[in-house]
């Protein structure tokens, strides 16, 4: 049976440049309007019980080709479990895949994705959960909403939000744990977080860019994690709606959820070099990450991004600008695409199951702060007081 590859379905990405017998050369697309690429998805059929070698000949010019190195992909043959393919190397550009599938018809992906069908069904399912409010933020240039799920009651602002680059699908499975967790009416935490904070939810802000295909950008081509400073209805309208909504409700302790393709290990980057930092952001932000640090034996703090120099921060990231534009806490999580190499496991690598769990563990830290974020409360900026840091 001669093998096929398609990719004609949500987030799926690949193209066939080449084939000979069991071998398939491939090439990833390019995100739509721009040169990032690295996210790939695609099915491969026809190949049970023989030896299959497929080899993306273009990952030297991906986006983050220091990801390739020690990687795995990932295979299923049901789209729920997903394992590592211990035949993945990487080599002058290339990304081998030789394995045998188990069956005629085999998943492959860059990481277990999370379908806009999935996200649809977290949505729709939480959002008929007692005590939870749902409200569209706005819509995408593909006219897809900016779903936003409001939970808690208490006087304490939360800001959740994942997905801004839509090929780091580790972000919506660690939504769908902190959602799980935060809407069990039987946790004495989430109990707790309930009462005395109210969450903003935004489980995908790049709706877009993941039924695309895309690794990084949404339908015109925008990185929206840059876009933060100034957005616009017409380059990133999902960055400029939640903006919106927050000043409304000004965040004061916020988390961006992301993946990333090169450091093997679970990190938060913060907001160190905006213009207006404060000895209280600091101070909270540093007990969130030991606090987390020491609740979470997938969480370090040694492994990491390198810390900008007073006054040199990026300012179109949406965490140093919400930082500086409500005087909050905020982060960005980063969870790996290989594995963390402290707590490594053979067969699934990092994985949305320890996604999830790590939700819970960071939930788990915001509660055993909680004392402090309250002691310690900024005066809140009101939408007519904000600023274009």
């Amino acid at each position: 049976m001669t093998i096929t590859i398609s990719s004609a379905f949500d987030a799926g990405n690949i193209r066939v440049v080449g084939q000979h017998g069991d071998t398939v050369e491939l090439e990833i697309v390019k995100d739509h309007l721009s040169d990032f690429h690295q996210w790939f998805h695609f099915r491969v059929a026809g190949g049970g019980g023989r030896e299959v070698t497929l080899k993306i000949t273009n990952c030297g010019s991906a986006a983050y080709p220091d990801g390739w190195p020690d990687y795995k992909a990932c295979a299923s043959i049901d789209r729920e479990d997903w394992t590592r393919i211990p035949g993945t190397s990487y080599a002058d550009g290339t990304l081998t895949i030789r394995f045998v599938p188990e069956t005629d018809c085999v998943w492959i992906a860059y990481f277990a994705p999370y379908s806009m069908e999935r996200h649809h069904d977290l949505v729709s399912t939480v959002a008929a959960l007692p005590g939870v409010e749902y409200r569209s933020l706005g819509k995408t240039t593909d006219g897809q909403d900016i779903d936003c799920l409001t939970i808690g009651e208490g006087d304490l602002t939360v800001w959740l939000y994942a997905r801004q680059h839509p090929g780091e699908t580790m972000a919506e499975w660690w939504m769908e744990g902190a959602l799980e967790k935060l809407t069990d009416p039987d946790d004495p935490v989430a109990r707790v977080l309930r009462r005395d904070c109210t969450f903003h939810v935004v489980p995908n802000m790049n709706p877009d860019g993941s039924r695309r295909g895309h690794l990084r950008t949404n339908a015109v081509g925008t990185n929206l994690n840059r876009e933060w400073h100034a957005p616009t209805a017409e380059k990133s309208p999902e960055v400029l709606c939640v903006r919106n909504a927050m000043d409304e409700n000004p965040p004061e302790f916020a988390m961006d959820v992301h993946g990333d393709e090169a450091i093997p290990a679970n990190f938060l980057a913060g907001f160190e070099g905006i213009p207006s930092i404060t000895e209280r952001q600091t101070r909270l932000f540093r007990l969130f990450s030991d606090t987390l640090e020491r609740i979470s034996p997938d969480f370090q703090s040694s492994k990491g991004y390198e810390v900008a120099k007073p006054g040199e921060a990026n300012m179109s990231m949406s965490t140093t600008q919400l930082a500086e534009r409500y005087g909050c806490v905020s982060m960005t999580l980063e969870m790996p695409f290989k594995d963390n190499f402290d707590l490594p496991d053979e067969l699934y690598g990092w994985s949305p199951e320890r996604s999830k769990y790590l939700a819970g563990a960071c939930l788990d830290s915001l509660h055993a702060i909680l004392p402090d974020l309250k002691k310690a409360r900024a005066p809140k900026v009101r939408a007519a007081d904000k600023v274009d840091a």
